[in-house]
């Protein structure tokens, strides 16, 4: 399950597969069907048994949403994949839609024709999906139709099976809490919702709930399954016996009953029928399931997944092992780096640099006896203009060469058993213009910002994320995406709610994993970002101060390119924090390290910058 580049498809087959769907649409009396990339879990990766957005258009992308019509049919994409959907689907049957700027809702509520019937599948839409289309179609005098069944998997005659990927038993040395004590905190917050039972349909929050961890998607160790929790009594975990072996099995039947998966939906409708009241997090749950409480009679209570806060604030050991799976995915990169400063110019290519990464972050693994077990996300390698798309994606089609005289960005993590990591770096190859080299630094000092922030109780993501970027603020400059997202505990590389953005208003509570990504993007020229991961601190007073305050403490060690610093335009205070921040990665990572050569390499890329 690791990063493949080869993202070709056959779209000839568009015009054929599009006209079956339509066959289907007077029985379900219907005039069009959406097609997200999503599946019943609504993770961010999904299995190939949900990837019907690929099977119907040919795009394979990580984010898009199909809507067929009687005589159109639109793929809604963003920015990052709009060349990617010009070489994937045919054309003459698929035509692109802007995801962002007129998403599937508002190209509904500008073009449907008056009395639009839009049929979708309700395990594949949450409430909030829901809400948006139902008022964007009301508007126009259409309806939204939910769907018995999906008509697509009817015509997808070879579909794959589900997957059943081993789960494995995540130990309380990098848990740090017993999966029965988490099971009585859910349940105690049930209670505390005034419901009778708790349906988690997160596949992370189970996870960590009963301290498992999963092999059913790309990139994100969690098992596809859920669970009913009730206030008081037995839980339920819905999960295949085939995913589990003799020691997972006999572990989880001590915490839970295990329940066929495809007894989910009977169980909450007898629940339901039973006048119970069901917790479930509207935006996390389908919306199926929420249909189902009601139509059987029970009582919705719609809050936030319990489990989401407890498995974003990591306790003592699970903060210890990402401390520790970071350093030494620090000391892969320095192989790395130094292996890539020893390259010639303008020999190496972005994708032969991403398979090399991989590369040495299994050797490292191998040698510290904490093996890579995937790669987090599929590594962003953008040389020159390329690191100007934001979310680049290299594929054998578009593999640039890494040319002398340019800025190289790489964005990449890992997975490790004690903790998700997640870095990015960008570094010259050759000489490298000094304008790109000034907002380097200006990107740099947003990331030094962030870095030493110290902020009072009540503090969210929103409030802070001005500071990654008023140096580029005042030189007329900004970048569109947000300064940070949460990070799990060898789980999910972006977890929720926790972030550090212009949106986000979460506050911001010890322990919680966060990356530090401020960037600069000139399209056609070039990009920057420079990541490192955070967690926030306790309160603490501040010497002559009235407050106790939060700060952050850096997980992420690694040099930052030194050739593309300008010194001039850094502070006393941030040429100090980058000095000292050099330092400890050097006395960090030189004991990781074999290679004298790349021992010497670190000294040199570490060494202080004086004035």
């Amino acid at each position: 399950m690791f990063q493949s580049f080869d993202v070709k498809s056959t779209p000839q087959f568009g015009r054929e597969r599009a006209d079956a769907l339509r066959a289907a649409f007077d029985a379900l009396g219907i005039d069009g069907f959406l097609v997200p990339r999503a599946d019943e879990y609504q993770g961010e990766y999904v299995p190939a048994s949900a990837e019907r957005l690929s099977w119907l258009t040919g795009f394979t992308g990580s984010a898009g949403v199909a809507l067929v019509m009687r005589n159109q049919a639109i793929v809604f994409v963003d920015g990052r994949y709009v060349t990617q959907l010009a070489e994937q689907v045919d054309g003459s049957v698929f035509t692109g839609g802007d995801l962002v700027g007129e998403p599937p809702h508002l190209w509904l509520q500008n073009h449907a024709p008056k009395g639009f019937k839009l049929g979708i599948d309700p395990w594949l839409h949450t409430g909030a999906d829901v809400r948006r289309l139902e008022k964007a179609l009301t508007g126009a005098g259409g309806a939204l139709v939910l769907l018995p069944h999906n008509p697509l998997d009817r015509i997808w005659t070879d579909r794959p099976a589900e997957p059943l990927g081993r789960v494995t038993i995540q130990a309380i040395d990098h848990a740090g809490e017993l999966a029965k004590d988490k099971l009585v905190r859910m349940a105690e917050a049930t209670a505390a919702a005034d419901a009778d039972v708790l349906a988690v349909t997160d596949p992370s929050s189970i996870a960590w709930i009963f301290n498992i961890r999963g092999s059913d998607v790309p990139h994100t160790p969690h098992p596809l399954a859920r669970a009913i929790i009730p206030a008081n009594g037995r839980p339920l975990l819905f999960l295949d016996k085939r995913k589990t072996g003799v020691e997972p099995e006999a572990y989880l039947t001590q915490l839970s009953d295990l329940v066929p998966p495809s007894q989910f939906d009977e169980r909450i409708a007898a629940l339901a029928a039973e006048g119970k009241r069901i917790l479930i997090d509207p935006d996390q749950a389908p919306f199926a399931l929420a249909e189902i409480v009601r139509a059987k009679g029970g009582t919705l209570v719609e809050a936030i997944d319990p489990a989401r806060l407890p498995r974003a604030c990591k306790n003592a050991v699970e903060l210890q092992g990402s401390a520790r799976a970071h350093l030494q995915d620090g000391a892969a990169m320095v192989e790395f780096l130094a292996w890539l400063d020893s390259t010639t110019p303008g020999s190496q290519t972005e994708i032969s640099v991403t398979k090399k990464l991989e590369e040495v972050r299994r050797s490292v693994g191998e040698r510290q006896q904490n093996p890579l077990k995937d790669v987090s996300f599929d590594s962003i390698a953008g040389a020159g203009a390329h690191a100007a798309i934001m979310h680049y994606r290299v594929t054998t089609d578009s593999d640039a060469t890494i040319a002398p005289g340019t800025m190289f960005l790489i964005d990449s993590g890992a997975q490790y058993i004690n903790g998700t990591t997640d870095i990015t770096r960008t570094v010259a190859i050759g000489a490298v213009p000094e304008e790109q080299k000034r907002f380097f630094t200006l990107v740099l000092k947003g990331m030094i910002a962030i870095s030493t922030a110290r902020f009072p109780k009540g503090t969210r993501g929103c409030d802070l994320d001005p500071l990654a970027r008023i140096a580029l603020w005042k030189a007329g400059a900004d970048y569109a995406h947000g300064t940070g997202h949460g990070v799990g505990s060898y789980l999910s590389v972006h977890e929720g709610p926790q972030r550090i953005s212009r949106l986000s208003t979460q506050e911001l509570l010890e322990g919680m994993i966060l990356s530090n990504e401020p960037g600069y993007y000139r399209p056609g020229a070039f990009g920057i970002r420079i990541e490192n991961l955070i967690h926030v601190l306790p309160a603490a007073p501040v010497e002559g101060g009235d407050l106790d305050m939060s700060s952050f403490e850096t997980l992420t060690f690694c040099p930052i390119d030194r050739r593309l610093i300008l010194t001039a335009l850094l502070t006393d205070e941030e040429l100090s924090w980058l000095n000292a921040y050099h330092a400890e990665t050097r006395e960090k990572l030189l004991p990781l390290l074999s290679d004298d050569a790349t021992k010497t390499w670190l000294e040199k890329a570490t060494a202080a910058i004086s004035r």
